[in-house]
């Protein structure tokens, strides 16, 4: 078993509010990992380590197909990390990431936007999933995007698994590798996190004929996020 600390990649930041009053997308994930962590801020420009125990990558507020200088190299470095079996877990821009990586699609998900507590049903894979296996089916899970994985890579040296859909995203989980997970949700997000970029997104959600209420109305807090996290700690720690 190791006791090394799970490398947190930040590439990106929470809403100014949330940060003075919650602490950041790391402060999030750590909570909820409940184990130690180290950051390292790409985004800002931060050197990556070449052997890292695990790696966990954050959301973003910025978008993979911008493929900005550190995401690029972010990317690459994640293939190799992937490639040496690191167990890995990518977060909505880290799930995004993590496809791109490896030759997948991600565009603006042609469904629309997808925002509040949303139902993501596990496939048959995902019962026998190190990650997925035992976790509540459906999960429900907080989410906000507007990219998704409109493709996932093609096998390559390493399997590729399909593991759970969401209304408007098919591919909204997926394993590569025996290590490696993206999930397109927030695991480290609740209620409180979704209504506070509700109400920044409103003016947008309504051009695009949500209503921000109505979503907010729908927000239901579970322990789903958490419990997939603590079991990505086991497996990053050597205990699952």
């Amino acid at each position: 078993m190791s006791a090394s600390p799970i490398l947190v990649v930040k590439v990106g930041s929470a809403l100014p509010a949330l940060v003075a009053r919650r602490g950041d997308f790391e402060d999030w994930f750590a909570l909820g990992l409940g184990v130690a962590t180290e950051v390292v801020d790409v985004a800002a420009g931060a050197p990556l380590p070449e052997a890292p125990s695990a790696i966990l990558v954050t959301g973003s507020g910025a978008m993979v197909t911008d493929r900005a200088d550190w995401s690029e190299r972010c990317a690459g470095w994640l293939r190799r990390q992937v490639e040496q079996g690191v167990p890995t877990l990518g977060v909505c821009y880290g799930h995004q990431l993590l496809a791109d990586a490896f030759g997948g699609t991600v565009e603006n998900n042609p469904l629309g936007r997808q925002m509040g507590t949303t139902v993501v049903e596990a496939l048959s894979a995902a019962r026998t999933d190190r990650l997925f296996g035992g976790l509540p089916d459906p999960l429900c899970i907080m989410t906000t995007h507007v990219q998704s994985v409109t493709r996932l890579p093609d096998p390559d040296a390493l399997e590729v698994v399909r593991l759970a859909v969401a209304a408007r995203d098919a591919n909204h989980a997926f394993r590569i590798g025996p290590s490696a997970w993206g999930v397109q949700f927030h695991p480290e997000m609740d209620a409180e996190v979704i209504r506070a970029y509700l109400d920044v997104r409103a003016v947008e959600l309504e051009a695009e004929g949500f209503s921000p209420a109505a979503l907010g109305a729908g927000l239901r807090d579970t322990d789903h996020g958490t419990q997939l996290l603590r079991r990505f700690a086991q497996i990053a720690r050597g205990d699952a």
